[in-house]
C-alpha cells in the first residue's frame, strides 16, 4: 500500500479547479473538494469521500523554489533504473516537467480499493491533462493511461 503518488506534468496550462472538480464529481462515491489557491491558480486540494482524513492534493511549478532539485532528485533516481528500457525516456520526461502534484492518500481508510480507485484515477486524469507521467511508491511510473513504464523493486 503506496501513500504517496506523484505526478510529474509537462504541460504549462493549469489543470482548473472546476476541471477538477467535474472529473471529482464523476466518481462512484459522493467527493467533496476544497481548493487553497495562490496568485496564480490553485496549490492544495483536500478531496474528501468519507469519514476518514482526505486525500491531499498538492500542485507545484517547476519555477518555484526548491521543486527543481526535486525533480532533479527523481531524474538522479530513473538515472539508477537501467534494469528498465524506458528509463533515459522516464529521466527526460521528469526533467521537463513544468508541474508536479504530490498526492497523499489516508491512512485510516477501510476501503483500500476505493482509495486505491480513487489515487490511481486522480493521477491517470492528472498526467492526462498535462502530458504527463505518474508514480507510485513502491509500484513504479506509470503512463496517463495506466501503462506500466518503470517498475520500482
Amino acid at each position: 500500500m503506496s501513500l504517496w503518488y506523484r505526478v510529474f506534468g509537462r504541460g504549462e496550462i493549469e489543470v482548473s479547479a472546476a476541471n477538477l472538480q467535474t472529473y471529482l464529481s464523476g466518481q462512484t462515491v459522493l467527493v467533496t473538494c476544497q481548493f487553497a489557491e495562490d496568485a496564480r491558480g490553485w496549490v492544495r486540494a483536500d478531496i474528501r469521500f468519507a469519514t476518514s482524513s482526505p486525500l491531499h492534493l498538492e500542485r507545484y511549478r517547476s519555477d518555484e523554489e526548491g521543486i527543481r532539485g526535486e525533480l532533479n532528485s527523481w531524474a538522479a533516481f530513473l538515472e539508477t533504473c537501467d534494469y528498465e528500457p524506458k528509463y533515459v525516456e522516464l529521466m527526460e520526461r521528469v526533467i521537463q516537467a513544468k508541474q508536479l502534484f504530490t498526492l497523499r492518500r489516508p491512512v485510516d481508510y477501510s476501503n483500500e480499493v476505493l482509495v486505491e480507485s480513487l489515487c490511481v484515477g486522480l493521477c491517470r486524469f492528472l498526467a492526462s491533462e498535462t502530458d504527463g507521467v505518474w508514480q507510485c511508491d513502491g509500484e513504479g511510473f506509470f503512463a496517463a493511461d495506466g501503462e506500466l513504464l518503470l517498475k520500482e523493486y
